[in-house]
């Protein structure tokens, strides 16, 4: 199961440290979502992070910054929908329909199908598949290890996700509306349903 932070549409103090802490506490991947901003605020905000990180962010916009900070790959949705040409690397998008994911899933490393539960961070952005839908799906073959569970995704949710078979989720509203003091508590808290301890083979 993968787990993906996605970032807040705007750019607010403090958030490059709080992303720097969210690498160093074992984030796999950030999805870099600054739908209103230049390719000068982006490249300022990633200077701001250790470079060893830079491998681990996929960029929603200005795709040229890929290549300049050595990204880990592009996502594209309505916004972007074309590939740059000539790129070969880590590409994901957003589908919001089962019939988008049966259409770009094999073109992509991962997909987002959402939304999955009633959005946190977008207000009026509700369910839009029934469990019964999304076990049909699972059953048909749709939803695998390459889909990745979007919207409105909190801890609460994640064995259901799991039991869906998705591959991981991507998650927003529930990590950025934590308070300064439970961000990183709760992230870790999170991270242990997706990545628990490994038991040493002599803890019988």
């Amino acid at each position: 199961m993968k787990l993906i932070v996605i970032t807040t549409p705007q750019f607010f103090k403090g958030e490059a440290a709080a992303v720097t802490s969210l690498f160093r506490n074992g984030l796999e991947i950030l999805h870099l979502r600054k739908p209103e901003s230049s390719a000068e605020e982006i490249g300022s905000f990633l200077r701001q992070l250790p470079v060893e990180y830079m491998s681990r962010i996929v960029t929603h916009e200005q795709f040229q910054l890929t290549s300049v900070f050595g990204l880990k790959g592009i996502h594209l949705n309505g916004r972007n929908p074309q590939m740059p040409a000539g790129y070969t690397g880590h590409v994901s998008c957003s589908c919001h329909s089962l019939e988008e994911v049966l259409k770009h899933k094999s073109d992509c490393n991962y997909v987002f199908l959402s939304p999955i539960y009633d959005s946190i961070s977008k207000e009026g952005y509700s369910s839009a598949y029934s469990s019964d839908t999304l076990k049909k799906a699972q059953q048909a073959g749709i939803i695998d290890s390459k889909v990745m569970a979007l919207g409105g995704i909190s801890l609460e949710h994640l064995q259901e996700i799991t039991s869906l078979g998705f591959g991981g989720a991507a998650l927003l509203g529930d990590i950025w509306q934590q308070t300064e003091e439970d961000f990183l508590p709760h992230f870790l808290h999170l991270k242990q349903f997706f990545c628990p301890p490994r038991l040493s083979p002599f803890n019988f």
